[in-house]
């Protein structure tokens, strides 16, 4: 029987600036809680950065494991090593807002036997860049983190933001230890499977956590990120395989294309080789006039929702490259089903961003 208090555990791998502030940040919120607190880092940095994250560990009074490789394993050690009754699992590159843990501690601690998680929303600050004006209108990025401000249940929610009663953790087993990709849909797995248990996860809108802005980095590295997060989707379709959905994957759509476009090509004197261009400009369009939105239709609006659309199709990107990776070419227009679930109950309004 575990200890009563809150367990903060946090994976790492480099990013020693971002977790010394999250650390401050912290230290700022355990002010306002209650309960009895731990910090553990899990890390498997580099000689040179593990010893800072060590010294770091040392001067804000939290634990230091050595951990391996993927993100569900590390997190799994740090509750294996954790002594109290309630996880809270936040991301290296995020800060605690004062009242984080008070209001994971006591959301929690109220809810009836049923509940086995709280999520809380993860705003991204605001930032005047071109970078974070694409990544805003996004329909994929950073979606899933502000869930919780806009529901009171959620099937499942991003570990950036997440705190658990232990026991219902243990209970389903904790993270997949080795999913398709390091990081990625190892939360959505074990939301899914927490629910399905019989333990919900409620939201509290109050419990925040923001995302470092110093951590947006180039379009090149969100479109890694996207890669990832589309190939994850393959693999929960293996282990949730009744999720899965028939979707317009823009990937797969342009290559079957280019396909019948060389295939016709002989027969229409090279006029079958603008099929690929020409549906590829019309999805194109589709995608950036709903990126558009409602709002000013302005050059700069117009030039910011094509680069927007354009990352999104890394996440279709990902599916494709995983698809194949998996031997399941017959899921090539087949998504997994993220939301339609009754576990979601969507019942609030948006929540201003936390500093935007």
């Amino acid at each position: 029987m575990s200890d009563k208090g809150l367990s903060i555990v946090v994976p790492v791998k480099g990013r020693v600036p971002h977790m010394r502030r999250l650390l401050e940040s912290l230290r700022e919120a355990a002010t306002a809680c209650q309960e009895q607190l731990e910090i553990l880092v899990v890390d498997d940095s580099d000689p040179a950065q593990a010893q800072a994250h060590r010294d770091n560990c040392d001067a804000f009074h939290a634990r230091y494991l050595r951990g391996p490789k993927h993100v569900g394993a590390k997190r799994n050690d740090g509750v294996r090593a954790a002594a109290y009754d309630l996880v809270l699992f936040i991301d290296s590159d995020c800060l605690a807002t004062p009242q984080l843990l008070a209001r994971h501690a006591k959301t929690l601690r109220d809810a009836g036997e049923g509940v086995g998680a709280v999520a809380g929303p993860t705003f991204v600050q605001g930032v005047d860049s071109t970078i974070f004006r694409i990544m805003a209108r996004s329909k994929l990025l950073n979606s899933a983190f502000e869930w919780p401000a806009q529901a009171s249940r959620v099937g499942w929610a991003t570990t950036s933001n997440l705190a658990v009663r232990r026991d219902a953790f243990e209970a389903v087993g904790g993270f997949a230890e080795r999913p398709l990709t390091v990081v990625g849909g190892e939360d959505v797995d074990l939301g899914l499977r927490l629910t399905g248990a019989g333990h919900g996860i409620v939201c509290d809108p109050e419990a925040v956590v923001v995302h470092d802005k110093s951590s947006i980095e180039s379009l090149a590295t969100v479109c890694r990120r996207l890669v990832g997060y589309g190939r994850s989707g393959q693999w929960l379709l293996d282990v949730h395989p009744g999720r899965g959905r028939p979707k317009l994957n823009r990937i797969s759509t342009l290559s079957a294309t280019a396909v019948a476009g060389v295939a016709t090509a002989p027969f229409t004197a090279g006029a079958g080789l603008l099929l690929l261009p020409a549906v590829a400009a019309v999805l194109l369009a589709v995608d950036t006039i709903q990126r558009l939105g409602d709002g000013t239709r302005t050059l700069p609006a117009l030039a910011e929702s094509v680069a927007c659309a354009g990352l999104d199709w890394c996440f279709d990107l990902g599916e494709f490259i995983a698809a194949w990776q998996l031997g399941r070419p017959d899921r090539l227009f087949t998504g997994f089903g993220w939301t339609d679930d009754p576990a979601f109950v969507w019942d609030r309004e948006p929540a201003k961003r936390y500093g935007g």
